[in-house]
């Protein structure tokens, strides 16, 4: 489609190349080959007589120009859309729209099976892209390119909207031959005693939900494993005297099949609320609203 004689296409190419400042990204992004993104740049310069970018070793750095046209454009191709997405009723079972959502390991394992199932019988054209949450969540949400985010009260930014999908209590697991769960409930003493597998999650060791609070303790736990999936520490307490502090519903599914206790912490622990966010220009779109309630029906 042109646009006063600009492909609009082209757009999305310039946007892919101002966010990665690299043709081979920016190409990877938009699902193109990288002569074909080449081939846009030149017809970019071409139409704007701009050189938009400037190699500098091996980086492209964008010009002052390619640089005032960021905004604007995140601004339009984001209106474009909303514009595609909520300009006609939705009806799930002929869409084929793809959600594109930022959620935990933690969540896709508890949530996202009972959803699957749902959208296989009531909506089988409708697919997700489901990715983990990182540094880039927030400013991928302000910009549009993710429909949801989910995830605790704490990391939700105060900008966009959000909603209450559910929430959860924490409780402590280890091997269920660990004599300190013989009676599946933990003394405070024990606790502090153990050696402990954590989660943190994020590239710059941000903290999960219940490290976060359990870092306020006066007391120090030993901490003998850090991972950043919530579905690999209850496997590493097996056959060990470690203990991990994890989500009640996640403990419960791997106690289906593995051989592990469960138990109350021995200390007062905040609920863990766990929300759903989009971004505010979204509040009128139905497929979305659609799509949060089979989330919510699913928790």
């Amino acid at each position: 489609m042109r646009f006063k004689t600009l492909d609009l296409n082209l757009l999305v190419a310039l946007d892919a190349l101002l966010d990665e400042q690299s043709v081979t990204r920016a190409a990877e992004r938009v699902n193109v080959s990288q002569p074909a993104m080449s081939a846009a740049l030149s017809r970019l310069r071409e139409h704007l007589n701009e050189p938009l970018f400037i190699q500098h070793g091996k980086s492209m750095v964008p010009t002052a120009a390619a640089l005032r046209m960021k905004e604007p454009l995140k601004a339009l191709l984001q209106g474009i859309d909303i514009l595609v997405t909520e300009g006609s009723h939705f009806d799930p079972t002929t869409s084929q729209r793809r959600f594109r959502i930022a959620t935990s390991d933690y969540l896709l394992a508890v949530l996202f099976p009972a959803l699957t199932h749902r959208l296989g019988r009531d909506a089988p054209g409708v697919t997700m892209d489901c990715v983990q949450p990182s540094e880039l969540t927030q400013p991928l949400l302000d910009q549009g390119e993710l429909d949801l985010f989910i995830g605790p009260e704490g990391h939700i930014s105060p900008d966009h909207p959000t909603e209450l999908l559910f929430e959860e209590k924490y409780v402590v697991v280890g091997w269920a031959k660990n004599p300190v769960l013989k009676h599946r409930s933990i003394s405070e003493e024990d606790f502090y005693k153990a050696g402990h597998v954590v989660v943190e999650i994020g590239r710059q060791s941000r903290t999960s939900f219940a490290e976060a609070h359990l870092l306020q303790s006066k007391r120090k736990r030993q901490i003998d494993m850090r991972f950043s999936s919530f579905l690999i520490a209850p496997e590493m307490v097996v056959n060990t005297m470690k203990l991990t502090v994890m989500h009640e519903r996640l403990a419960k599914m791997y106690a289906k099949r593995l051989d592990i206790a469960i138990s109350p912490l021995p200390f007062e622990f905040p609920v863990m609320r766990e929300l759903v966010q989009y971004q505010h220009s979204r509040q009128n779109d139905d497929g979305l609203r659609w799509f949060i309630e089979q989330l919510k029906q699913s928790g």
